[in-house]
């Protein structure tokens, strides 16, 4: 796979469908509209979000996925400055830890962090919103595509139903590899060996509430916003209550599994996995503390969280229309989805483009 200009005279297709509405997916849906293409979005899920996603509950919203987010690339801060001005993203978090068996450190790596206000998921909402304003787009919720026809007018999707959708002159993938392979495998050998080819990590985020307060922790700010720990089980651990725009809602905390324990033990029981990231965070606090009542607690499995190498192109695009693109290819930071995507709109529209030859 080479990485061959192509002019815009060679490359005018119109009929765009993106399948995948998290970071990834809404920054090429997005990119594509605005440029006048007609748009089609698909996600199997509710409403957009993917690793972006949060839960909200009576009485506190945790983030299941991304926590934070960084920012490095001069256009991906245009877009976040736009997104700062929109409200819907704020800096956070400033009160750092790092936990090992010799305490609580403070932890200050000189980034700037961002994280969406007043959930994470009021970014890609914002997108979705932002996408929908467009003219010819549309975004299918509550769909999962799997399959694919090619007629001689372009590509149809089958979803799960047995309902069809197209013609499109190119399909957009922004799934993990794994679930990629198996739209693309019957179409596109090259596409579906770099599917195979870019492994994936899992990992589980736990999640709890709590009645009151956290407890104190000697010499340790009480308003700490976050803690990285080399424990076995626990990499990290966020308040939610510290984010902008929840100040006011009950003591929750969201907890990320290491990479490597999440791998090891992808199929346990969401309660078994909850308990286990649980029982980590409370070790964190000084032998005997005990931690306020639970209200609510629980675990998400995300099965392909991030992958295991780091890619050597930003996206991958076929000669028969089908396309590839997401943090899988490029990076695992919130940056890497949305340049991604980005990037592969821009080849889209006429701009070089990874071909598969």
């Amino acid at each position: 796979m080479d990485a061959t200009p192509t002019s815009h005279s060679q490359l005018t297709p119109r009929r765009m469908a993106v399948i995948g509405a998290g970071m990834s997916g809404l920054a090429c849906a997005q990119t594509l509209a605005k440029e006048g293409a007609s748009v089609s979005l698909f996600d199997k899920a509710r409403g957009p979000g993917g690793r972006m996603s949060s839960k909200r509950r009576p009485t506190a919203t945790v983030d299941l996925g991304a926590q934070a987010f960084t920012v490095r690339d001069k256009r991906f801060a245009q877009t976040v400055k736009e997104w700062q001005q929109a409200g819907c993203v704020a800096i956070w978090p400033t009160c750092c830890y790092q936990a090992s068996s010799s305490g609580w450190l403070t932890h200050n790596d000189g980034q700037i962090r961002y994280t969406g206000a007043p959930r994470m998921s009021a970014i890609t909402r914002h997108m979705a919103e932002t996408l929908a304003s467009l003219p010819s787009t549309a975004q299918i919720y509550d769909t999962a595509i799997v399959a694919f026809e090619k007629t001689s007018s372009g590509w149809q999707l089958i979803d799960q139903n047995g309902a069809s959708y197209g013609p499109f002159d190119v399909v957009v993938i922004s799934a993990p590899p794994p679930q990629a392979h198996a739209l693309v495998a019957k179409w596109d050998t090259d596409l579906a060996t770099a599917c195979q080819a870019s492994p994936q990590h899992g990992c589980w985020a736990g999640w709890a509430i709590f009645a009151t307060p956290l407890p104190p922790i000697a010499d340790v700010m009480p308003n700490w916003h976050s803690v990285a720990t080399a424990h076995e089980v626990l990499r990290l651990a966020t308040r939610n209550s510290t984010k902008p725009g929840r100040e006011q809602q009950q003591e929750s905390v969201s907890l990320l599994a290491q990479l490597t324990w999440s791998d090891a033990h992808i199929e346990l029981d969401n309660n078994i996995a909850a308990q286990r990231l649980l029982s980590a965070f409370t070790a964190l606090f000084p032998e005997n503390t005990a931690l306020p009542e639970l209200i609510e607690w629980g675990a998400h499995r995300w099965r392909y969280a991030q992958p295991a190498e780091v890619g050597q192109q930003s996206y991958l695009y076929s000669q028969q229309g089908l396309a590839l693109c997401g943090d899988s290819f490029r990076g695992s930071r919130v940056e890497d989805a949305w340049l991604s995507g980005f990037e592969l709109a821009n080849a889209l529209l006429g701009q070089s483009v990874h071909q598969c030859e």
